[in-house]
């Protein structure tokens, strides 16, 4: 069973979601160099790294008449909303807060990146960073329902929303095996929340880097970070509700959680370098029309199960 750690796991989950996001980022640079024909070294996935000093001195952009205060809200609010999340997400069988609903703060969370994107995209006061603003609002609508029915799978199939629940229930068979279509959608949201991979349409190269292109120095540093742990969050999420938590021979619950984060982390980054770009008008039909019944019938399921038993 999953408990409530110490006052000290309040410090540590930042810091292990940092951990987790460094790794991502230096793992796609490392495929980034691959692709390009580099040789694969340490100093070529660090580079990446290496730049952060530059970024915190570099200085920042302004354009006439800024929204500087929802700008600035925005900036913070990815990353810190990421951090929060992760308080409800069990690392072995402790959990920052083992909370009744911890499901919904999850999914609240990641909800809130929509606000700090939006004040994103509004506060400079600049035209490409308004349509970034806008394709991921647009990319929302589409992601955001086949995600929350993949949530409620698994909350149905535990009948609870406790994420220590949702990993007990799963004793003797992954969600991941008998609810597919739950763990795919989950996987592709993930990517969709961080806008990462195909789905990295708000900061896409044809609008010069959509809600990303007026920020710079601190601020972009901010944002890039957010959406790195955005990944790793939704990594380490998917161990509890897909894949048994912290269960496992052999080893520790925290071993196995975090051999299973990695793994999962490993296939979203090889994801990122290897799908391209998706046209959140395009995807928006295929949700609506594809993956919101599917992931409603995938809900049944494991309400069927439960009315059987």
């Amino acid at each position: 069973m999953v408990e409530a750690g110490a006052w000290w796991t309040l410090l540590a989950a930042p810091g292990l979601l940092l951990g987790f996001a460094v790794l991502a980022v230096a793992a796609d640079a490392a495929l980034a160099a691959r692709d390009a024909g580099r040789a694969v070294t340490v100093s070529a996935a660090m580079r990446p790294l290496l730049a952060v000093p530059r970024a915190l001195v570099a200085q920042p952009r302004r354009m006439p008449a800024p929204d500087r205060l929802l700008w600035r809200a925005g900036v913070v609010t990815v990353p810190v909303a990421a951090v929060l999340s992760t308080l409800v997400i069990p690392f072995g069988n402790v959990a920052v807060a083992d909370l009744s609903v911890g499901l919904v703060w999850f999914n609240a969370m990641e909800v809130l990146t929509w606000a700090g994107l939006w004040l994103v995209g509004w506060g400079p006061n600049a035209a490409f960073s308004l349509v970034g603003g806008y394709r991921f609002l647009a990319q929302g609508l589409a992601y955001e329902l086949p995600l929350m029915f993949a949530l409620i799978s698994t909350a149905t199939g535990a009948q609870s929303l406790r994420i220590g629940d949702i990993a007990a229930a799963q004793h003797g068979l992954w969600y991941a095996v008998w609810m597919p279509v739950a763990f795919l959608v989950y996987l592709a949201g993930v990517l969709a929340f961080s806008f990462l991979g195909p789905f990295a349409y708000p900061a896409g190269h044809d609008i010069a880097g959509g809600v990303l292109s007026e920020t710079s120095g601190a601020d972009r540093l901010l944002l890039q970070a957010g959406r790195w742990m955005w990944l790793a969050a939704g990594a380490a999420m998917a161990v509890p509700l897909f894949l048994g938590g912290g269960a496992g021979p052999g080893l520790p619950a925290w071993a196995w959680s975090l051999i299973k984060t990695l793994l999962v982390l490993a296939v979203l980054v090889a994801v990122v370098r290897r799908l391209p770009v998706l046209r959140a008008d395009r995807y928006v039909e295929f949700a609506w029309v594809v993956l919101i019944p599917l992931t409603i019938v995938q809900t049944l399921v494991p309400a069927l199960v439960n009315l059987n038993r």
